[in-house]
């Protein structure tokens, strides 16, 4: 009998034991995947970003995908601006951590003073010509900006646009009659929006923005692109931020927001 008692016994304990370990094994999965996924670091820090006037749409769209996707990063306002302005604000010393740019050029300024490496294309645009709705001023193309009967406005020349429209006007032989330069895309689409200027040169993102204007088929465009590069600067505030916004910018996520506001792929 004291033998049957001590194999009983030793079952019992056997089976006690195996449960422990089964328990143990079931539950260490989740242990782990919950400890590694509280391991994980969280993005923190704000970040402060100097984007071409044409990237408004897209990059107010993506900096709230991104501070959607890493709750702990503030995207202060976005400055928007001519590139050539903003590239001089960099190199004066404003403190930025990311800067995006209509144009090679006016990046190539930012590199040069040793603020930034390496920046990489992430998308392209092309230039329309554009008129107030129902298009008053009769534009039928290119060769009406010579009229001097209308009012015509354009970027001025050191802004990518401005760069752009005066390559598209020299291969069309076209000599506009320019009431007004602006600093910036923006602002030439809001004159011609509002009425003040009969016809102006944008980009196709931007006229894509309103309703409040008309394209007219300008011919030549598609043979005059503008590249944007991106970089975070070398002396970015928080340059852990700035790296992960540049990377989600040139995802596919990136690509999807920008495809899907007119840019081309670079």
């Amino acid at each position: 009998m004291r033998t049957l008692r001590l194999a009983a016994v030793a079952a019992a304990a056997l089976l006690l034991l195996t449960g422990c370990s089964t328990a143990a094994s079931d539950a260490d999965p989740t242990a782990t995947s919950d400890a590694s996924a509280s391991a994980e670091p969280q993005l923190e820090g704000e970040l402060t970003v100097f984007a071409a006037a044409s990237l408004k749409t897209a990059f107010d769209e993506l900096a709230t995908q991104f501070e959607a996707e890493n709750p702990g990063v503030t995207v202060n306002p976005i400055s928007y601006d001519g590139s050539s302005t903003l590239a001089t604000q960099i190199i004066e010393g404003a403190s930025v951590d990311v800067f995006a740019s209509a144009d090679e050029k006016n990046m190539q300024k930012v590199v040069d003073a040793d603020l930034a490496t390496d920046p990489e294309l992430f998308a392209t645009n092309v230039l329309t010509l554009v008129t107030p709705v129902g298009n008053p001023g009769g534009v039928t193309g290119l060769a009406d900006l010579a009229n001097a009967d209308l009012t015509v406005v354009l970027c001025a020349a050191e802004v990518p646009c401005g760069a752009a429209s005066a390559t598209l006007l020299e291969n069309a032989g076209v000599t506009a009659s320019v009431d007004s330069y602006e600093q910036n895309v923006t602002a030439v689409l809001t004159k011609v929006a509002s009425g003040e200027a009969d016809a102006g040169l944008v980009y196709v993102t931007d006229a894509a923005t309103t309703d409040e204007v008309e394209t007219v088929e300008t011919e030549g465009a598609d043979a005059v692109v503008n590249r944007y590069p991106i970089v975070a600067l070398t002396g970015a505030p928080d340059s852990e931020v700035a790296a992960a916004f540049v990377a989600f910018v040139l995802s596919d996520t990136g690509r999807s927001v920008l495809s899907g506001l007119g840019f081309g792929a670079p």
